[in-house]
């Protein structure tokens, strides 16, 4: 899927045939050279072509291995990986379903776009939902078709990001894998988002709070679960591992989790949803087994979609600003191509309680 002109490029692949002392005979290859160095073929490419982007000691150790192998670059290869190719991929790992149904995605999307346009680059958008397809996205970056990536919904063993790094390409994601995530981020104040929501409905009188997660093997789920026990604590309320029910950030996921909820807990009376199409489906469970929003239970989501406002009751939400989070990794991401920073960048986004008749 692509947005904005079109742009095409090539590259030149260096190879030699026979193996010699333990290496391939007659010209040396760029891959030689990275394996002797004990870096990415990325890293080689742009030591060769002069990018700051690379540390003085990885400098020269390239430099010392091209000369101990006598490496010679390929010309035309070099002229092209010393170009610009003028676009961007923003990588999502999943299934297009959840891409075109889920509001975040697009205005993330949406927000990338308009920043790029700006800036009169060429957004790719690229669905990466296999290790197959991880592989072959590898591969075309390191052809050198793209100047920078940007990385959404990524899960926390998920290799990518550090391969994009490997790669020698400037990455930044939305999102983070975890506290100490390495890799340059743009991400909201998820923790502040479950402990306003728990804030809010001890306030609305409620004490048997739930909350529908999103998967945990992704940081942004275990943040907001965070943030819930966080709320409870600070309210003097027991945390209760009965009143919490993982989801995966779709409709059909929450209305499961409600149900699980409402079989373990029954005289539950709020239910916290980590997102607003979980909590979309939550409200259709509620409703199944009888249930009335918010007389009997009271209803909290996370993003402000277009799903809180059509949710009946309308839902209250905490907002986070999805559009301004891909506006922020595309600047991020510009100035690093333009100038490698010492240390990785990152930048939390502040989320807001928006109160609406679901609670």
């Amino acid at each position: 899927m692509t947005f904005g002109p079109r742009v095409s490029c090539a590259l030149s692949y260096e190879g030699s045939a026979g193996a010699v002392n333990g290496r391939q005979s007659g010209r040396p290859t760029l891959e030689e050279v990275a394996a002797m160095a004990g870096v990415g073929r990325g890293t080689v490419s742009r030591v060769i072509n002069g990018s700051p982007r690379v540390s003085e000691r990885t400098r020269t150790a390239v430099a010392r291995a091209v000369a101990e192998l006598g490496y010679v670059p390929n010309q035309a290869a070099r002229a092209l990986a010393g170009s610009r190719t003028d676009a961007i991929a923003l990588v999502i790992p999943e299934a297009e379903t959840r891409l075109f149904a889920e509001p975040y995605f697009l205005d993330l999307i949406r927000g990338v776009s308009a920043e790029l346009a700006e800036a009169d680059k060429q957004l790719l958008l690229t669905l990466v939902r296999s290790e197959q397809e991880r592989q072959r996205f590898e591969q075309y970056l390191a052809a050198q078709r793209v100047d920078g990536v940007l990385l959404a919904s990524v899960h926390g063993d998920d290799p990518l990001p550090d391969r994009v790094r490997e790669l020698g390409l400037p990455v930044v994601m939305n999102g983070r894998r975890s506290e100490a995530e390495p890799v340059p981020y743009v991400d909201s104040d998820n923790i502040g988002a479950g402990r306003a929501a728990v804030a809010h409905l001890v306030a609305r009188g409620r004490s048997r709070i739930a909350t529908v997660t999103g998967p945990l093997d992704m940081y942004v789920a275990r943040a907001r679960l965070g943030g819930y026990r966080a709320g409870l604590t600070e309210a003097g309320l027991a945390p209760d591992e009965a009143l919490v029910s993982a989801g995966d950030f779709t409709e059909e996921g929450g209305r499961l989790a409600m149900r699980r909820l409402l079989d373990r807990s029954p005289d539950l009376d709020a239910v916290f949803a980590a997102s607003d199409v979980m909590a979309a489906g939550a409200r259709a469970a509620l409703r199944e087994a009888g249930r009335r929003v918010p007389a009997d239970v009271a209803l909290v989501g996370v993003d402000d979609s277009p799903v809180a406002r059509l949710t009946d009751p309308p839902l209250t939400s905490v907002r986070q600003p999805i559009e301004e989070m891909g506006r922020t990794m595309a600047r991020m991401l510009l100035q690093d191509i333009a100038e490698a920073p010492e240390e990785p960048r990152r930048h939390v986004l502040p989320t807001e309680l928006i109160v609406r008749e679901s609670s």
